[in-house]
C-alpha cells in the first residue's frame, strides 16, 4: 500500500501614509519573474535616534511577511498560541516553542535524507545511451520527454516557493521546512542538467521543452497562473478572498503539480531502472520522488492546517473550485502520457495511466477531505508503492542503499 498517510522588498516607513499602489505591470512571459526595485528605508528612519525602542513596521499593503514587522524592546515572550500558519503577529525569528511539531519533524526527516547527484554513477547509462542497439527511438523519447518536464517544473516549484509560499507563511517551523525545500527542489534541478551532460545530450533542445512541446508547455503554463497572484508583491493575506486565494494556489502546487503532474514520468523512468536500462538516471529519480512524497505530504499538513485554523475559507465553492482543479490535472497528465508514450514500451501504455491518475486522484482528494471523484479504478502499478514506500534496503539498481542517511543521523547500535 501506498504510505500516503505521513501526517518585492517592502518598503519601511516612519509614520508616513502609505503611497498608492503603482498600476499592475504586464504579465511576464512563461517562467519570467518580472523583476522589482530595490527597497529604500527613508533617511529619517536611519538617522532619526528618537526611535528607540525601534519599532519599525513594514507597510502590510505590500504583501508578504518578513519577520521584521515587529521589532520592539521588551515585548512580551512568543508563546505556543501565539503562532499559527497564515496571518499570525508573532515574531517570526522565534524558531520555538514548537507549535507544529511534525513539520520540525519533516525538516529533520529531510536533512538526515540528504543525497547528492554526482554521487551516482552515470557510467551504464552513458554507454547504454551511445550504443546504436541500446535503447529504441521510444524510449529515448521518454528519457528526453521527462528531463525537459522536470528540469522546468522543480525550476517553477522553487520558484513558487521563495518568491510566493514563503512570504506568506507565518509560522517559523514550516518556514525551516521550506528553506529545505527550497534547496531539494535546487538539488533536483541540478540532477537533471547532471544526467543531461553525462548523456551529451542538446541543452537547447531539453530546457526549451516548454516552450516547444504542448505536452510540457500546457502543464507548466496551468501551474505558473496559480502562483502568479501570490508572487505579486502588493498581494496580502488577511482577507477571506486573499486567503481563500492563497489555499486555492498551495492546493495547486502540492496537490497536484507534486501530487498528480509527477507521476507518469516517475513511472516511466523507473520502469526504466526496473529492466536494467538507464539505470543511473533512475536512480537520481528514485531519490527525486522520495523528496516530492515528503514535499507533498507536509503541504497537504499545511493546506489540513489552514482549514483548521480557518474553517471559513474552505466554503462550498472553494471545494468545487479545487475538484475541478484535479479534473484538468489528470486530462493534462492523460496528454502527456500519450504525448511521451505514443506505442506501447517498457510493458507500459497510455491507457494504464488513465487509470493510474485517477487512482492517485481519488488519494489527493481524500488526503485534503474531497470526495473520490473517479469510481472502479485501481493502481495498476503496484511496484510503484515499494519505490515510495522502500527503507532501508538495496534498491533495485544494486548500487547502493536508497535511504541514504548522512553520518551523523546514523545508528550504528
Amino acid at each position: 500500500m501506498l504510505n500516503w498517510d505521513e501526517p518585492a522588498h517592502p518598503r519601511l516607513t516612519a509614520g508616513q501614509a502609505p503611497a498608492p499602489a503603482p498600476k499592475p505591470a504586464p504579465q511576464p512571459a512563461l517562467g519570467v519573474v518580472a523583476a522589482e526595485p530595490p527597497a529604500e528605508i527613508p533617511e529619517a528612519v536611519l538617522q532619526d535616534a528618537a526611535v528607540t525602542p525601534a519599532t519599525v513596521k513594514v507597510r502590510e499593503t505590500e504583501g508578504g511577511a518578513t519577520g521584521l514587522e515587529a521589532l520592539t524592546m521588551g515585548a512580551d515572550r512568543i508563546t505556543v498560541d501565539d503562532k499559527q500558519m497564515i496571518n499570525c503577529r508573532a515574531d517570526l525569528n522565534q524558531l520555538v516553542p514548537f507549535k507544529y511539531q511534525w513539520a520540525w519533524q519533516k525538516y529533520l526527516d529531510a536533512c538526515a535524507n540528504h543525497w547528492m547527484p554526482q554521487e551516482i554513477n552515470m557510467s551504464a547509462d552513458i554507454a547504454l545511451w551511445k550504443s546504436p542497439n541500446g535503447l529504441t527511438e521510444d524510449e529515448r523519447l521518454i528519457i528526453k520527454r521527462n528531463l525537459g518536464f522536470f528540469s522546468t517544473a522543480d525550476s517553477l516549484v522553487a520558484n513558487n516557493l521563495v518568491l510566493a509560499v514563503y512570504r506568506h507563511i507565518t509560522n517559523p517551523e514550516c518556514r525551516q521546512y521550506l528553506l529545505r525545500q527550497a534547496f531539494e527542489e535546487a538539488l533536483h534541478t541540478h540532477a537533471y542538467q547532471y544526467v543531461v551532460e553525462s548523456l551529451g545530450l542538446d541543452e537547447a533542445e531539453v530546457f526549451n521543452m516548454y516552450r516547444e512541446v504542448p505536452a510540457v508547455h500546457d502543464k507548466a503554463a496551468w501551474s505558473l497562473k496559480y502562483t502568479q497572484s501570490l508572487g505579486d508583491p502588493r498581494f496580502h493575506t488577511g482577507t477571506p478572498e486573499n486567503d481563500q486565494r492563497m489555499l486555492r494556489d498551495l492546493v495547486a502546487f502540492y496537490v497536484i503539480f507534486e501530487g498528480i503532474f509527477f507521476y507518469v514520468g516517475f513511472t516511466q523512468i523507473l520502469s526504466m531502472g526496473r529492466r536494467n536500462k538507464m539505470t543511473g538516471t533512475a536512480e537520481q529519480f528514485q531519490y527525486i520522488l522520495r523528496d516530492e512524497s515528503m514535499h507533498m505530504n507536509f503541504g497537504i499538513d499545511v493546506i489540513n492546517q489552514i482549514k483548521v485554523e480557518n474553517p471559513h475559507l474552505w466554503t462550498e465553492q472553494l471545494q468545487e473550485e479545487a475538484v475541478r482543479m484535479i479534473h484538468e490535472a489528470v486530462e493534462l497528465e492523460y496528454r502527456y502520457a500519450v504525448d511521451t508514450m505514443p506505442r506501447g514500451v517498457l510493458g507500459l501504455n497510455a491507457a494504464m495511466f488513465n487509470d493510474y491518475l485517477r487512482y492517485i486522484a481519488n488519494r489527493r482528494c481524500i488526503q485534503v477531505g474531497l470526495p473520490q471523484q473517479f469510481r472502479g479504478v485501481s493502481n495498476p502499478f503496484p511496484w510503484m508503492s515499494e519505490m515510495i514506500d522502500l527503507k532501508k534496503e538495496k534498491n533495485f539498481f544494486e548500487t547502493r542503499v536508497t535511504e541514504y542517511q548522512t553520518g551523523g543521523t546514523l545508528s550504528w547500535d
